[in-house]
């Protein structure tokens, strides 16, 4: 979800079975490869390649224990699990003098089973001023940042029902993927926006604040602001309304499920422009800008990168996803975010990511990082999403390799390989990058990196590109418009390969440290022992060894082989260009 990788450092959280019995405890409150360490090489370690030697010396961060408000919203408690979210109507009023939102969000849901309560999210900085069903107001509890509905009569399963839930008052800013802030832009004017990726959607509007369930019907979305400002949020506009009061209603619908984080106000002086994006092979695509007045002619030329980004992503993986609801770039006073046919930017109208060459090997500062990462996330993220925090990797590591695939698209493969090579010192190690289900444990930054370089590797294990690209491509079209967990992706890799990538995906995915291919030479027999040093005990990528002039591909386990070559031990090379992986040379 994710918005620019640098700036979701802060809240790392480790995997610990403590911290999941503390939470089974409150929730209950709340809520009524092994594998053997394989032997070391046969001598002493004489030359050793670690792409991650550095960031492996860094002490992981403290284990966090869970409040008792993140365990209400992380979990999918019964009374989530009870129903099935169909339709929101956001219906709201923003004071930018008070700082205030006051409004209701109707919401239209499915029973999945008869019950008498269902359970919404609001910060509890917020005022619940009442919950209607039709004209009955409703009994509820408020637990945190959980609202438990109570209905008087039992709810059927299989009928549909819709609440409008009235609420105000001043949300809580908390940076930039916390919360709604209300700012200034230079010239005075006022400025606010929204992003909750980490802090949910509870942190400013009543929502069913998870990942797994999403309105299948879309949403409406109406926001009312002073006549001056612009009020852009996502889908399409369907129309501006004078309420004569001094305010203005801006209405927008979304035709599409889309998650929760994905909801955005971005509220401005905003001047409007427009174009076209044309694609032999699917209808005209509409494209929004929102930029500040002053920006305007900045906007023009840099926002002009989108139509670079969609010719690459739909090569790829095929058309935009959400082409009814249209593209649009927003500009905003923090760096980017992926919001739903509605990203966000604020790079600064340079190439590479915050004036700076984000993977360091000269190649970022050609496009701009932004507007290609976090529109890359319409693909996965938006369309492809996980369905909890822990699964986060499908949005950011696929979202990342987007960024290889791009260089490679507009650049050429080497190019494309450079580009990745400078994700490798950003990798730590430190933790798996699946954490804990339903505990709201945001996986590790290797979640970005470390699951790009996964897919690099897996793509030179294939080693047939067309058979590459149409797997992807597969990949994507099979999971949009889902919300999937890391069993469903690998099962569905095994299937379509062919092959058992089980041991693969763990490898990188639930392990700290990465594969480790130990060569062990005779140089006087003309011959190297090889195996992995691996956590899993099955993993057995092939790899490709020897003179880079004419590679020669090894199928290495994780029991000792032998391999006969006129090469010795310094003369021997492993492509760790195109595989993520520790090499070992005794």
């Amino acid at each position: 979800m994710n918005g620019a990788p640098a700036a979701k450092r802060s809240k790392l959280r480790n995997m610990l079975a403590c911290r999941f019995a503390l939470a089974t405890v409150i929730l209950t409150t709340a809520l009524h490869a092994q594998t053997t360490p394989l032997p070391k090489t046969p001598t002493a370690t004489t030359s050793t390649t670690n792409p991650s030697r550095n960031a492996q010396q860094e002490a992981a961060p403290a284990p966090h224990t869970p409040t008792r408000a993140e365990v209400l919203r992380g979990a999918y408690g019964p009374f989530r699990a009870n129903n099935d979210l169909l339709y929101y109507h956001l219906d709201v009023r923003v004071d930018p003098v008070a700082k205030t939102i006051a409004g209701k969000n109707t919401v239209r849901f499915k029973m999945f089973a008869d019950g008498t309560r269902i359970q919404l999210d609001l910060s509890e900085v917020l005022v619940v001023d009442k919950v209607m069903l039709g004209k009955e107001e409703l009994v509820y509890t408020r637990d945190s940042g959980a609202v438990f509905i109570d209905f008087p009569h039992m709810l059927k399963s299989g009928q549909t029902y819709s609440v409008d839930f009235y609420y105000s008052g001043a949300p809580r800013a908390k940076g930039r993927f916390g919360g709604m802030s209300f700012e200034t832009d230079p010239q005075g004017r006022p400025w606010i926006v929204t992003a909750d990726e980490d802090d949910g959607c509870n942190i400013f509007w009543p929502c069913k604040d998870q990942w797994k369930d999403e309105p299948q019907e879309g949403m409406d979305i109406s926001v009312a602001v002073p006549n001056d400002l612009v009020a852009v949020a996502n889908g399409k506009l369907t129309g501006k309304k004078d309420l004569g009061d001094g305010y203005s209603q801006w209405n927008w619908k979304v035709t599409y499920p889309i998650n929760s984080y994905g909801v955005a106000l971005n509220i401005g002086a905003y001047v409007h422009f427009s174009d076209t994006y044309k694609n032999a092979a699917y209808p005209p695509l509409a494209l929004d800008y929102y930029a500040l007045p002053e920006d305007l002619e900045k906007a023009k030329v840099q926002f002009a990168q989108a139509k670079g980004m969609l010719d690459a992503f739909e090569h790829y993986f095929g058309e935009y996803p959400f082409a009814r609801d249209g593209y649009k770039l927003v500009q905003v006073p923090y760096a980017g975010m992926e919001h739903q046919s509605a990203v966000t930017y604020g790079n600064h109208f340079v190439n590479g990511y915050l004036e700076r060459d984000w993977t360091g090997v000269g190649i970022s500062p050609r496009f701009d990082f932004i507007i290609i990462h976090e529109s890359g996330h319409e693909w996965f993220g938006n369309a492809v999403s996980a369905q909890d925090r822990s699964d986060m990797w499908i949005h950011e590591g696929w979202d990342t390799y987007l960024e290889e695939l791009f260089v490679e698209y507009h650049y050429g493969k080497a190019d494309g390989l450079k580009y990745a090579s400078g994700f490798i010192p950003k990798v730590r190690n430190q933790s798996p990058i699946v954490t804990e289900r339903e505990a709201l444990a945001e996986p590790p930054q290797d979640m970005y990196f470390k699951a790009a370089l996964m897919l690099m590797s897996l793509r030179s294990w294939i080693d047939d590109d067309p058979k590459w690209f149409t797997l992807i491509k597969g990949f994507y079209q099979h999971f949009k418009y889902q919300n999937s967990m890391t069993e469903d992706v690998v099962a569905w890799w095994n299937a379509q390969t062919g092959m058992n990538l089980t041991a693969f995906f763990n490898e990188y995915l639930r392990h700290t440290a990465i594969p480790s291919l130990e060569l062990n030479f005779d140089e006087a027999a003309h011959t190297v022992m090889y195996k992995w040093q691996a956590d899993e005990t099955g993993f057995d990528m092939a790899i490709k060894v020897g003179d880079p002039q004419h590679w020669q591909t090894i199928h290495p386990t994780t029991e000792w082989k032998v391999l006969k070559s006129p090469l010795g031990l310094k003369d021997f090379k492993v492509a760790t260009d195109l595989f993520y992986v520790n090499v070992s040379k005794t």
